[in-house]
């Protein structure tokens, strides 16, 4: 007698974020009901709702391009790349000028609101490809109780700048590029960034720490 076994299908991790709770139901709904592929662990309406989810980062997010918030299209997807997720950028703005900001800030689509579900969807499964997920961060922890009303560190101007970038999406070499300053200097300044964090008692060792702190103090502009 032989026995088959089934492999079970990965399912894509998928957040979204959109500050129309109307549409991201409609969207969740969707989804949760006609993609079987896709999981949606993470429906938010505000950044930092986002950012400060345990659920976060997924493989993939999908991004309403004008959100009701000063943080720009450019540092959402950055932030979102830089912590190992995808991007996809949807809008009902769809204009050359919008498409050209977030593909060149590192999105890996932009899609009009304006077409069918059915056809987002399969723009994720584009997007996915094989990728296997297997390389995300996985140290989004939860915040400390009042974390986001602690005061933030005093950084120099040389330290702020490099803290920017780097949470932008730069390595530590572009970030002294970036500067026209030596490896080490920028190696340095980042250093006494995630010090005085973490004497503020606010977790920076690592670079998604860092990202985190940068959304809650306002740094991704």
């Amino acid at each position: 007698m032989t026995s088959t076994t089934t492999t079970p299908v990965r399912r894509v991790r998928l957040a979204i974020l959109d500050d129309h709770e109307v549409l991201l139901d409609s969207l969740s709904s969707w989804i949760g009901s006609n993609a079987p592929d896709f999981d949606l662990v993470l429906s938010a309406h505000t950044w930092l709702q986002l950012v400060h989810s345990d659920n976060f980062p997924t493989e993939l997010v999908f991004i309403d391009f004008q959100l009701k918030e000063p943080v720009s299209i450019e540092a959402r997807v950055r932030t979102c790349r830089a912590a190992g997720a995808k991007v996809i950028v949807l809008s009902s703005l769809d204009t050359r000028e919008a498409r050209d900001r977030a593909l060149d800030a590192g999105a890996s689509a932009f899609v009009s609101k304006s077409i069918p579900m059915r056809e987002v969807m399969d723009t994720a499964r584009q997007v996915m490809g094989v990728e296997s997920g297997g390389n995300l961060q996985r140290d989004w922890r939860p915040l400390p109780v009042g974390a986001v009303n602690q005061s933030r560190p005093k950084l120099s101007a040389g330290e702020l700048e490099a803290f920017k970038l780097y949470v932008s999406g730069y390595s530590t070499v572009e970030v002294a590029q970036q500067m026209n300053v030596q490896y080490e200097t920028a190696k340095t300044y980042l250093r006494r960034v995630r010090e005085k964090y973490s004497k503020a008692n606010r977790p920076a060792s690592k670079k998604a720490d860092l990202i985190r702190r940068a959304a809650e103090d306002g740094y991704l502009q």
